[in-house]
């Protein structure tokens, strides 16, 4: 059986790995104590301690200056070159973390919500490099590089700071042209029309807030994996989607989606902005939270008028 390999030797303290490489800079205590904020006798301190962890002197101490020994010239070079790659290291992070934001998202939010917007916040704040993740796991801010997630749920998530972004409905989109060959007006009329992924319990749920028991498809209906997908699929004239019209506000003020008939119901769940309450007054989250905080108002706000009816969105809890 192989002997387990030895255990790698311990490092000495990086303070004193410092103070020896600037000392072996100066040849000099005095002013390499002045580059760190230092006394001259806690310098000697240092490369003291650092000698008694080689076992051997590391300068030569004469009147007016300090020479390396041959001990002492060995581990300099490398010594600085190490602390310049650390420091290099840990500038080019700092510098990341302070201009890189990142984000984690729901697909569909992502993509038919936040993407469209986010040109504007780049112009606002041409000095962050945003980057979207999607994702549907909720984000360990402890274990993961993201800065900020966009959630959908009932909020009061533990260890994090959550602010709610908008309430979800749910209604039947399509585009005007099928609205009109359908001649969809009221509820009942979709029980005749073509919906898309009718297995959805959302289908169910907005059928039964009317008092009506949702149709049967049949093998015949199309299923999509993702809201934004059915959306997608109603767009190009396939069916009615039952989605979340606050997520494709800007597909209905252009007119390519149309509210099939006027009735919604109120979800139970939101969409939060949810960060870490250690770091809300970093420049980069405090800027990101007060943009898509005043987006979503005014997409809140917009809505009502874009769906042509103030009277249009019916929470029903």
């Amino acid at each position: 059986m192989a002997e387990p390999p030895p255990p790698p030797p311990k490092l000495p303290p990086l303070a004193a790995v410092r103070v020896f490489e600037a000392a072996a800079r100066h040849q000099n205590f005095t002013r390499a104590g002045e580059e760190l904020g230092m006394t001259q006798a806690a310098v000697s301190y240092q490369i003291r301690l650092l000698e008694d962890r080689v076992g051997a002197a590391l300068f030569l101490r004469q009147p007016r200056q300090v020479v390396l020994t041959p001990l002492g010239q060995r581990l300099a070079g490398p010594l600085s070159r190490a602390l310049h790659d650390i420091g290099s290291v840990f500038r080019a992070v700092c510098e990341e973390n302070r201009t890189a934001l990142t984000i984690s998202a729901l697909q569909t939010m992502a993509i038919t919500w936040l993407s469209p917007r986010l040109a504007q916040f780049q112009i606002e704040n041409p000095q962050v490099a945003v980057r979207v993740r999607t994702s549907q796991h909720l984000v360990d801010f402890a274990t993961e590089a993201v800065d900020l997630a966009l959630r959908y749920g009932p909020g009061g998530w533990p260890g994090v700071a959550a602010e709610k972004l908008f309430a979800c409905h749910y209604a039947p989109l399509c585009t005007p042209e099928l609205r009109e060959r359908l001649h969809l007006r009221e509820p009942a009329d979709l029980l005749r029309a073509p919906l898309l992924s009718p297995e959805e319990s959302s289908w169910r749920v907005w059928f039964a807030d009317l008092g009506l028991d949702a149709p049967r498809q049949g093998g015949l209906a199309m299923s999509l994996e993702m809201q934004a997908m059915n959306v997608q699929a109603a767009m190009r004239g396939h069916g009615v989607a039952m989605a979340v019209p606050e997520l494709f506000a800007y597909d209905i003020a252009a007119g390519r989606l149309v509210f099939a008939v006027e009735h919604a119901i109120r979800d139970r769940w939101s969409y939060w902005l949810v960060y870490p309450p250690a770091r809300q007054r970093e420049h980069k989250i405090r800027r990101f939270r007060d943009w898509i905080l005043a987006e979503a108002r005014a997409a809140e706000l917009a809505l009502p008028v874009m769906a042509g009816s103030k009277g249009l969105i019916h929470p029903s809890s």
